[in-house]
């Protein structure tokens, strides 16, 4: 009949689908999507700059990318800290803090210009640095790449913490899709450097964005006349020690394995094991997409002395259905896979592929329960990693091992460390949290 409801399957499922899309799990499930398009756009950057550049070249701008390393694991900290101060309130709401985010800005566009010039006068000797002493206008652009890539940060944690997060996830791609056109361009005309320094090009895009997306929610007014001093960025970096400590630490936990394999295992096996460990961390940018939502959310219901567990349950559950198929995937082709994609030299490591890949979803779980226990103030699970790094670093250089076995004990590592930071994370019961601590 007309104007009578349509209680049709057809019409059922768009409203399901209408109504995961409105809700948290639809939200983290596009957050984690938005990150493996990023991924898989990065991939085929990756593809085409070894083609232009050839092997050896793209060793160079390797280095160079593991110079900027540092850099990103401090803008991602910063990130975190800048998410959990704006969802509690504490740098204001509205003008005032549309006025703290212009102040950042300022500051970080003025260290940019600084840091370029800088960057110009060391560009020798922190080529010789990071090992890349024939491409030292390459390294020139670090500096003011890392100070671009800060402010990129800063402003999708205030995002994070608006739960404004369709412009955070849109930014991700944006910035892989960036990349993909400007990347390939200057580096068939200035090769390595051209290559590098469009990371400059890339971040300066997806901060304009930000930044309109931003002045879209706060508004353009000025704040009014106060007492009190806006939040500086030196505040920001003092109230998210716990957050720049613990993503440095997750970091050290997902890279330094692929740098003791060097070591250990000899440049041929070492590059067969690495090429599998990139493959595999295919995983762990799902966990970086839905740690967006999680942090702000699990930060505002412990603010609110609501119990913030639901929120890591529905991520941890987004993680694992993503996780799934990839797994199935490394155990049942493992080699053509890898040869498929990265050519017959990387086969080696194919019997060791899905061990990594459930190495690297134990480290996802880690990586999303560090998100939580930093929403909640926690400071115990430091301790934790810094043990479970020393013991790796122990096990993995005083034994003589093969591909398989040493991703078999990296896999261990990561499930001793998921496991632990879960027992914190299950123990911090409602009446405990203290979000605003």
């Amino acid at each position: 009949m007309p104007g009578s409801p349509d209680h049709s399957p057809a019409a059922r499922l768009r409203a399901g689908l209408q109504g995961l899309r409105g809700s948290d799990t639809g939200t983290a499930g596009a957050l984690a999507g938005a990150s493996l398009a990023s991924n898989a756009i990065q991939l085929v950057f990756t593809v085409a700059v070894t083609r232009i550049l050839g092997t050896d070249d793209y060793g160079a701008l390797a280095a160079l990318v593991s110079g900027f390393l540092v850099l990103f694991v401090a803008g991602q900290s910063l990130q975190a800290a800048a998410a959990r101060e704006v969802a509690l309130g504490r740098l204001g709401t509205g003008a005032e803090l549309a006025a703290t985010v212009r102040g950042w800005t300022r500051t970080t566009l003025l260290a940019t210009v600084a840091l370029a010039v800088f960057g110009v006068a060391v560009s020798a000797p922190l080529a010789d640095l990071v090992g890349t002493p024939e491409h030292r206008w390459g390294a020139a652009a670090l500096p003011a790449t890392g100070a671009l890539w800060l402010l990129v940060c800063v402003q999708r944690g205030v995002l994070q913490g608006l739960h404004a997060l369709r412009p955070v996830g849109i930014s991700i791609i944006w910035e892989a899709g960036v990349r993909l056109p400007v990347g390939l361009g200057l580096a068939a005309v200035a090769g390595v450097t051209g290559a590098f320094a469009a990371s400059l090009v890339c971040f300066a895009a997806v901060a304009i964005g930000l930044a309109r997306a931003l002045e879209h929610r706060l508004g353009g007014e000025r704040p009014p006349a106060s007492s009190r001093p806006l939040p500086t960025l030196r505040g920001l970096v003092g109230n998210g020690w716990m957050a720049i400590v613990g993503l440095l630490l997750l970091a050290v936990l997902q890279n330094v394995d692929v740098i003791i394999a060097r070591h250990q295992l000899g440049h041929d096996r070492a590059g067969s094991y690495a090429v599998a460990a990139v493959a595999a961390k295919s995983i762990v940018w799902v966990a970086v997409g839905v740690g967006l939502q999680l942090l702000p959310q699990a930060t505002t219901r412990a603010a609110a002395g609501e119990d913030p567990r639901p929120v890591l349950f529905r991520a941890l559950g987004v993680l694992v259905v993503v996780a799934l198929p990839a797994l199935l995937i490394f155990a049942a082709v493992p080699e053509p896979l890898l040869r498929t994609a990265f050519g017959p030299d990387t086969v080696d490591a194919a019997p060791a592929l899905i061990l990594l890949g459930l190495a690297m979803t134990l480290l996802a779980v880690a990586y999303l329960t560090v998100q939580f226990l930093i929403a909640l103030g926690r400071i115990r699970f430091l301790g934790v990693l810094t043990v479970i790094i020393a013991a790796e670093l122990t096990v993995l250089f005083g034994t003589d091992l093969g591909i398989t076995a040493f991703a078999a004990v990296v896999a261990g590592v990561q499930g001793t460390a998921a496991a632990a930071l879960l027992v914190l994370a299950l123990l911090a019961a409602p009446s405990r949290a203290r979000a605003d601590r």
